[in-house]
């Protein structure tokens, strides 16, 4: 029986970060990118143009392709690693069916104007049924993948062989990969995440220090618990790697964009100019609006998303907004 083909979608730096990985267990990948001049210079060049250019692939294992009809046709299965801002454009030629195909996101975002996670856009507008939906999630940076520092991942789908399948596909000796069944509340976690590293740097930006970043991550581990359990009542442990060990890295690391997104509002950049500023996009700033809207309607308690959701959206001074969020913590 032959290996299953497998398909990348997206040209960004976590979008690499994975093709590296799956470089090292198949053959030939087939990758989309946006245009035609990114494809030509990786051909040419042997790196992506814009980001990770430290890692260098043989380009014989590249089938690169703009056009996502042919990249849909010839996979098995499909990674989507383009931003969620991205993705309806990413997908607006589309005239082949995703049906039969395994999708599988690492998109840490949410759809705009659609408020869906992505498992719910596509099983609402391509009929992709959840038991060919994956999740992958961290806790893992693409800069480190590119220096092949330990990382690990957890690859969340109901089916559990076809999560062992794309599991075998990232796993080398850089990636360590777990399964899991829980493809709502990874997915959810990993876009709460972003938005309370945003809350992380925000504060960091204010000049609050390392005691009360932890009693802030303590918080958002158990407000991250609350949404989930209120979307997806399911029994989880949200100390496990894919839902806290992702938010730590995300709230703590240097390499996280939306901490450094965060930190440029707290330290009294307007949203607009912090957005210009950064040539990454930080996911968490569009997942705060939609799942504010959500939070309302699940009336969960969430102090850490109203006060981020209050400081980008609302123009509230992040000192006032953030002394409040302060005496809620405990």
């Amino acid at each position: 029986m032959s290996k299953p083909k497998v398909g990348l979608v997206g040209g960004g730096s976590w979008a690499t970060a994975i093709a590296k990985m799956l470089c090292k267990n198949h053959e030939t990948i087939n990758w989309w990118v946006r245009n035609d001049f990114i494809k030509e210079y990786i051909l040419k060049h042997k790196h992506n143009p814009n980001y990770l250019t430290s890692v260098e692939f043989n380009t014989e294992q590249l089938q690169l392709t703009t056009d996502i009809n042919e990249l849909v046709e010839n996979s098995d299965w499909i990674v989507f690693a383009t931003p969620s801002i991205h993705l309806e454009a990413c997908l607006e030629n589309l005239n082949v069916s995703l049906e039969n195909k395994f999708i599988v996101s690492a998109i840490k975002g949410i759809v705009p104007v659609h408020y869906k996670i992505v498992g719910e856009y596509l099983h609402e507008n391509y009929q992709v049924a959840y038991e060919n939906f994956g999740v992958i999630s961290g806790p893992c940076h693409a800069e480190e993948v590119a220096l092949e520092r330990l990382s690990y991942l957890t690859i969340a789908a109901q089916d559990t062989e076809k999560a062992k399948m794309v599991a075998d596909g990232l796993s080398c000796s850089f990636i360590k990969t777990n399964i899991s069944k829980d493809i709502f509340g990874t997915e959810y976690a990993a876009v709460l995440k972003n938005i309370y590293s945003i809350a992380a740097g925000i504060a960091h930006g204010l000049g609050y220090g390392d005691n009360f970043q932890a009693v802030l991550m303590s918080n958002a581990t158990r407000e991250m618990n609350r949404i989930t359990q209120h979307i997806s009542p399911i029994k989880r442990n949200v100390t496990e790697s894919a839902y806290l060990g992702d938010l730590l890295v995300t709230g703590y690391s240097n390499f996280s964009r939306n901490r450094m997104f965060g930190n440029m509002i707290g330290k009294g950049y307007t949203v607009k100019a912090a957005i210009l500023e950064m040539n990454m996009v930080a996911e968490g700033y569009y997942a705060t609006k939609s799942v504010y809207q959500l939070k309302k309607v699940l009336e969960v308690k969430a102090p850490i998303l109203a006060a981020v959701y209050k400081t980008l959206y609302e123009g509230k001074e992040p000192k006032k907004v953030f002394k409040r969020l302060a005496n809620k913590l405990n």
